[in-house]
């Protein structure tokens, strides 16, 4: 990665002269003390930082119905399209050449969705291959820092650079089994000859030209030798949508609280309450288009301990990856899961909010639990098994 150029979401700290703000005016002029462990591996690998660049505020986790904003980013493809969120400027800076790879963050949807929409590459990692110290954190169970890039080469590369157990995160420690230390050796067409993928057509069908592509898709991937199962069945998320959005709230309290808490006794704010209380007190400038709903339900969890987010946590397991990706991986014996990321970039709208372009899962944090409901999702990513990270 020598003189590569590079930005990252300004959620990830960087002990220089730039603030980490996720977007927000209440954490104006905070500098972290230390690198993240993603920005310190970037740098001891050559690459050149240039900045940070912007996101949805807190990553999208605000609002219910919020615009994947934080200062409007603009999808360089076409002005008045949404780039998605919340990595929305990592995506919009590698599609106009601002940089040649950047770094964003997901909880659900925060990496895919705006590489879907600016026509790039981008990867969630399997939770643990990448550090999460030194990022504002929505949830410790979904949260991870993934490549994006122009191309796949590059994202493997950059891949590579950001691996690597830290002992600051305890979910790094059993990915030593499963790192690499060259991602791009697996850039082999042949390595596809008798790779078992499903296709799981229950999450097509909404948008002919993005079904064209996805079957163009397949073709070369059949072409290529891999076995193609057509189709797979994968449990819809409404199954747990209330459990995983109960979870989020409790851990985005939780998390939140303890990054802000090692800011030191100058920070601006030291809680969740106190940024709620920041954003109502300075809300024509803060909120001129969408509330914090989001803030406000977190704000009335307990701890960790609660006997609801322990069950939330557990039925959230149990249906998404035991009875979910899992038991579909055993069932066809896959190597991964095809589906779309999602349909062309939509309209930006400040007044509605975000409305999506498709029917998957590329969804930026948050939805509305209407959106969640009525929408068809898919997990729109090549999912991995849990012994191939």
């Amino acid at each position: 990665m020598h003189g590569v150029c590079f930005l990252i979401k300004d959620n990830i700290d960087t002990a220089d002269q730039m603030q980490t703000t996720a977007g927000s005016l209440a954490l104006a002029g905070s500098i972290a003390a230390r690198d993240a462990f993603v920005v310190e591996k970037m740098r001891a690998a050559g690459a050149v930082l240039l900045g940070k660049s912007n996101l949805s505020e807190w990553a999208n986790f605000r609002s219910t119905h919020s615009s994947s904003r934080g200062g409007q980013t603009r999808n360089p493809h076409v002005l008045d399209r949404s780039p998605c969120g919340s990595s929305s400027g990592s995506g919009a800076a590698v599609a106009a050449a601002l940089c040649t790879v950047a770094v964003g963050t997901e909880t659900d949807g925060s990496v895919v969705c705006p590489s879907s929409s600016n026509s790039i590459v981008g990867i969630k990692p399997t939770l643990g291959l990448i550090s999460r110290t030194g990022i504002i954190p929505i949830a410790h169970s979904q949260d991870t820092a993934g490549p994006m890039a122009h191309t796949v080469a590059d994202a493997a590369a950059l891949l590579e650079a950001m691996t690597g157990v830290d002992g600051r995160d305890a979910a790094t420690a059993p990915a030593t089994a499963h790192m690499q230390t060259d991602y791009t050796q697996f850039l082999d067409t042949g390595s596809l000859r008798g790779a078992r993928l499903g296709i799981a057509r229950a999450f097509f069908a909404f948008d002919d030209r993005v079904d064209r592509i996805m079957e163009e898709s397949i073709s070369a991937l059949r072409h290529l030798g891999a076995d193609i199962i057509d189709p797979v069945d994968l449990p819809k998320s409404s199954e747990y949508d209330d459990s995983e959005y109960e979870v989020l709230l409790y851990e985005f309290k939780a998390d939140l609280n303890a990054y802000l808490s090692a800011l030191g006794p100058d920070a601006r704010v030291k809680n969740l309450q106190e940024i709620i209380e920041f954003n109502e007190t300075n809300r024509e400038r803060v909120m001129p288009y969408f509330s914090q709903e989001i803030f406000l339900q977190a704000q009335e969890k307990g701890p960790l301990t609660d006997a609801a987010y322990i069950e939330a946590l557990a039925n959230n397991h149990r249906l998404a990856r035991e009875q979910g990706i899992d038991a579909t991986l055993a069932k066809y014996q896959l190597d991964a899961i095809i589906a779309p990321t999602g349909g062309p970039a939509w309209a930006i709208d400040w007044v509605n909010g975000d409305h999506y372009g498709g029917g998957c899962s590329a969804w930026p944090m948050p939805l509305s639990r209407g959106h969640r409901r009525d929408a068809i999702r898919s997990f729109c990513r090549l999912w991995e098994s849990e012994g191939d990270r």
